[in-house]
């Protein structure tokens, strides 16, 4: 074979090697899996991500205490686009997610965010829809998350106060918030960099809240201080 023979065959070697490389993580992605979708090639998006998380963003591999099964909300503070990605990574059971609107109908990105059971908040004009699809959802006995902040908010920002959402759904489903503090993200404050720098992510369990018989208000006073860096707001 002649050189000039190899180099025509080059572009075509590369691309069975690349290939194969894809097949192979497919295969990865479905093993890492720790979910049951409706649709197989759901499974492997769910070990996917975790594979990103874990080995990429080098994400702590324990788990959100959440329960086996029964109605939670689980929140979280709010850093960068990557956020979500770490929380379906760390969580053995689906997330129905409230995603203002605008970011639900990201081109190209609305059929993950069906696929996935999020569920839209028009801010700007019916947000008490995404409110009762949210309550059915935690009466069905799913767990719904949500970033009470209401949007990117770091630790280095003037504080903002939560959102009452989540500290109204437990009351009304009677059921525990679990909050988790995320830490360890590069670029935050960004929506895509931070998904693709690596980082060194952890999801820090925080105690569990029961705000069944104190008012809203005072749900979410309690709530504030777990969502904070360690240290403050005590």
């Amino acid at each position: 074979m002649t050189i000039a023979e190899v180099v025509a065959l080059w572009p075509w070697l590369l691309a069975g090697l690349l290939l194969l490389a894809l097949i192979l993580l497919w295969r990865q992605a479905g093993k890492a899996a720790e979910i049951e979708w409706e649709h197989g090639w759901m499974n492997h998006l769910d070990g996917l991500n975790r594979l990103l998380c874990r080995r990429y963003h080098r994400l702590h591999h324990d788990h959100i205490e959440l329960p086996a099964q029964g109605p939670a909300i689980l929140v979280a503070n709010h850093i960068s686009g990557l956020d979500p990605l770490l929380l379906f990574a760390a969580s053995r059971r689906k997330l129905r997610f409230l995603i203002a609107t605008e970011q639900y109908n990201r081109f190209g990105l609305r059929w993950l965010f069906h696929a996935v059971g999020c569920i839209p908040v028009d801010r700007s004009g019916r947000p008490e829809r995404a409110f009762r699809d949210a309550l059915r959802a935690l009466r069905e006995g799913e767990v719904v998350a949500l970033f009470p902040h209401g949007k990117i908010h770091l630790d280095t920002d003037p504080p903002r106060r939560l959102k009452g959402g989540a500290a109204r759904l437990a009351q009304l489903a009677d059921c525990p918030i679990y909050p988790v503090r995320i830490e360890g993200v590069r670029a935050q404050g960004k929506i895509f960099r931070p998904v693709f720098l690596r980082a060194r992510a952890h999801l820090y369990n925080r105690p569990v809240l029961d705000c069944h018989e104190v008012s809203p208000r005072d749900c979410l006073q309690r709530l504030e201080p777990l969502l904070a860096p360690p240290g403050e707001g005590k």
